[in-house]
């Protein structure tokens, strides 16, 4: 795999993490904002199921024309644009309030999303040494997870205060952050550069799945195994997603604020769960172990949805999701590291395009499931029903998961006894970019 040689730029790093903060704390803000304004007014389940899937939509539809993007193009080239045309398209939604023109301009919003998306995540990589990666990453996701944090909290505040308007304005200033990172981001992808890539001594050889131009998910099990399991749990819980509003609102009778608070309580434990797992995966080397890992993080997810539909107040919601979320946390480092080691660096703006655009993918059916759920039955047997769908969903994953470790286990065994010299310390080296 090819990392960053010589020294780990955590300048580079700091940069992209503000960046991730930031327009996660404005894309978190505004979809709160507009999905408390449409709760408010009376609208259904299928209003917010249908503004959400707006905003997810594009995410999965441009996914193969993003993530080759990511690789061809300029970084710098596509931060400044997507960034610029996202304070653009939000200063618009901001004074727009026909229903379906707001659709299609969160439509839009989340189109540059789609691109900035595997810019960022294909970038990190190439900012830090291997050993550094878990930290990095855990710092990345830090930075997005206290973004979306700050956002739904800020929308229950602005918008119960001043309305939707305020809120879209400050989407708007935050699409800028992007802009100035990519003036200042030293570290480069796409275009034409192209730099010899480096491995370490005493670092795990992995085979390269394909070449660069040649690489595809299903070449490499243990991969497509992650992506179809979360891809599977996303789709069973992501109703989830439509149905947590009018669970906190009517079913617990919360107000706006308490609302932000709660939903604020997951994206606090990510934030904790990405730092309490990152020495974890520094420390495995399988990769198979770091999949069962991940798998077993999920699950605990699922069980944190399942029993908060029990609950009998809000406050009492928030340390049972607080816990959900360290999980959540703990498996998106895992992900990120595995995803990282195996793929090559050429082609990780398609890599982090596809895992992306599948999780996304099944969670916007769970996103219309969820709209159509409301309309026949009360959020509280339908948090229980998410809950129940996606531990379910869990357990089933465990038996092609393991058969893919056992896979890849068998797999290195015979290329160690190939190739003896490997993995002895010695420096390999690796395809180029």
């Amino acid at each position: 795999m090819s990392f960053t040689p010589g020294r780990s730029r955590w300048s580079d790093v700091g940069l992209a993490t503000a960046a991730r903060g930031v327009s996660s704390c404005g894309d978190f803000l505004a979809a709160s904002a507009l999905t408390l304004a449409l709760q408010s007014a009376g609208a259904g389940g299928l209003a917010v199921s249908g503004l959400l899937i707006a905003a997810t939509l594009p995410l999965v539809v441009l996914a193969p024309l993003t993530g080759r993007l990511a690789d061809r193009v300029s970084s710098r080239t596509l931060l400044i644009g997507a960034g610029l045309a996202q304070a653009a398209i939000c200063l618009l939604l901001a004074y727009t309030r026909h229903p379906t023109l707001v659709i299609g301009l969160v439509a839009l919003l989340a189109a540059g999303l789609a691109v900035t998306q595997p810019v960022l995540s294909a970038l990190v990589p190439a900012m830090v040494r291997p050993a550094d990666l878990p930290r990095a990453s855990a710092l990345n996701q830090t930075a997005g997870t206290l973004g979306a944090l700050a956002g739904p909290a800020l929308a229950g505040v602005l918008v119960g205060g001043f309305g939707t308007r305020l809120p879209l304005l400050l989407d708007a200033a935050s699409y800028l952050v992007l802009v100035a990172a990519g003036l200042l981001i030293r570290t480069r992808r796409g275009g034409a550069r192209k730099t010899a890539p480096t491995t370490y001594a005493g670092e795990p050889t992995r085979p390269e799945a394909a070449t660069a131009t040649g690489w595809r998910l299903r070449r490499d099990p243990l991969l497509f195994a992650m992506v179809a399991s979360l891809a599977g749990v996303f789709g069973a819980v992501g109703a989830i997603n439509v149905i947590e509003v009018f669970f906190i609102r009517e079913t617990l009778g919360s107000t706006t604020t308490v609302y932000g608070l709660v939903t604020g309580a997951w994206m606090l434990g990510s934030v904790l769960g990405a730092w309490v797992f990152a020495p974890l995966a520094r420390r495995i080397t399988d990769d198979g172990r770091l999949l069962g890992a991940g798998l077993f993080l999920l699950g605990g997810c699922c069980v944190a949805v399942l029993v908060s539909a029990a609950v009998p107040s809000a406050w009492v919601l928030m340390p049972i999701w607080l816990l959900g979320g360290v999980t959540n946390g703990g498996d998106n480092v895992l992900n990120n590291v595995l995803l990282a080691r195996r793929v090559p660096e050429a082609a990780r703006g398609r890599a982090y395009a596809v895992f992306g655009s599948s999780g996304q993918g099944a969670s916007m059916a769970g996103l219309a499931m969820g709209g159509i759920l409301l309309e026949l039955a009360e959020p509280r047997p339908l948090v229980a029903l998410c809950g129940l769908a996606g531990t379910l969903t869990v357990a089933a994953f465990a038996v092609p998961v393991a058969r893919a470790a056992r896979a890849e286990r068998a797999a290195a065994a015979r290329r160690d006894a190939e190739a003896p010299g490997v993995g002895a310390g010695l420096a390999t080296p690796a395809a180029a970019r």
